[in-house]
């Protein structure tokens, strides 16, 4: 006779794990990220409310300060559960993005002047928070957070439709008002009433052009860093006590 066969059913944990297979959770990247959504999202709702940018969401920095506070929220929900994080297609279009907003501003638009300084001399909240610590932020959820050596030159691409769709947005915006229209334009090298199309289009070429070499800088970087994310979460196990509770 031939013995019955016993069909072994997962333990009610196992079968959880296999429904969710999630990994370590990591709370404390979680806050962080979540004060970096924040600052992100103060920085757009600070520029509006004072009066520092027009009230409109047609400038570069807002949008992509707003799109860093998306993907940081969503990145800190993600460290919260322990789900995998967020792929490097879309952290490296941030990190560009928050690179751009804080390169632009420093290096080009304040030669063309800018929205006026508070009474202190010193720059206004909102554009602190817009072009310094945003970009700040992110930096350093890139290197102290994320693993190195995965971002890569075919990902440049798909970063730079961002600024792609913001031109043509922009310009696209600009035909439809009307002449004199308050921020019709709303950066000095994107202005066809004083470059015309031929003036303009070459300037956004020139900066596309560099956009993708920064986008390439920075990949370059991200091969060249140590894992400065998996040494701390190797020191944080070593210290971690042990698990209460008996062995299951």
């Amino acid at each position: 006779m031939t013995a019955p066969r016993t069909t072994l059913l997962p333990s009610p944990r196992a079968a959880e794990v296999l429904q969710d297979p999630t990994g370590p959770r990591r709370p404390w990247a979680a806050v962080l990220r979540a004060l970096g959504c924040g600052a992100a999202a103060t920085g757009p709702v600070t520029a509006l409310v004072t009066g520092y940018a027009p009230p409109t969401l047609i400038h570069f920095t807002v949008l992509a300060n707003l799109l860093v506070a998306g993907a940081f929220g969503w990145s800190a929900v993600r460290s919260w559960r322990g789900t995998p994080p967020l792929p490097p297609q879309l952290t490296g279009a941030v990190l560009l993005l928050a690179a751009i907003t804080a390169l632009m501003h420093h290096l080009v638009l304040v030669n063309y002047g800018g929205p006026p300084a508070t009474g202190t001399g010193g720059p206004p909240v909102a554009s602190l928070l817009l072009h310094t610590v945003t970009p700040l932020a992110v930096a350093a959820d890139w290197l102290l957070l994320t693993a190195p050596r995965t971002l890569r030159l075919a990902h440049i691409p798909l970063w730079l439709t961002a600024p792609a769709a913001y031109l043509g947005l922009t310009l696209t915006r600009g035909a439809l008002l009307s002449p004199g229209s308050p921020a019709r334009y709303p950066y000095p090298f994107l202005d066809v009433d004083t470059y015309g199309y031929a003036g303009t289009l070459p300037q956004a070429l020139a900066l596309g052009l560099l956009f993708a070499a920064l986008g390439s800088l920075i990949t370059a970087l991200d091969h060249l860093r140590p894992n400065v994310a998996g040494w701390i979460q190797h020191r944080r196990n070593r210290i971690s006590p042990p698990a209460a509770g008996g062995l299951k």
